[in-house]
């Protein structure tokens, strides 16, 4: 009778790349917190969020940051300016409608 011997078979390695193909789907969320004290007085603290997840996912848990950044988005960015726009536009409008309903003797000179 003949035996075979397979070989035994390590740990299974997984990369990067193979997490990161896993992980969009739910989501994981890393969360780390760094605090110098110094004889009991905080001097620093630095907090630490990462949420990576694909942008379905981000969605539906309601982060949708990058939509509304006008440094990330040309959408927002337009808005923005819109938004300076119209508001410069009020100022102006309310600025001449106060300097017409000065009589000329209130006008600086």
């Amino acid at each position: 009778m003949r035996q075979t011997f397979y070989p035994a078979s390590g740990p299974q390695t997984t990369n990067l790349a193979d997490i990161l193909e896993r992980v969009p789907d739910k989501g994981i969320v890393i969360v780390g917190d760094i605090k110098i004290d110094l004889l009991g007085i905080e001097l620093l603290t630095i907090r630490i969020r990462l949420f990576v997840a694909s942008v379905d996912t981000a969605k539906k848990a309601g982060i949708d940051w990058w939509e509304t950044d006008p440094a990330l988005s040309s959408r927002a960015s337009r808005r923005a300016l819109q938004d300076e726009n119209r508001a410069l536009r009020e100022r102006l409008e309310t600025l001449e409608s106060k300097t017409e309903d000065e009589s000329p003797q209130q006008r600086p000179k």
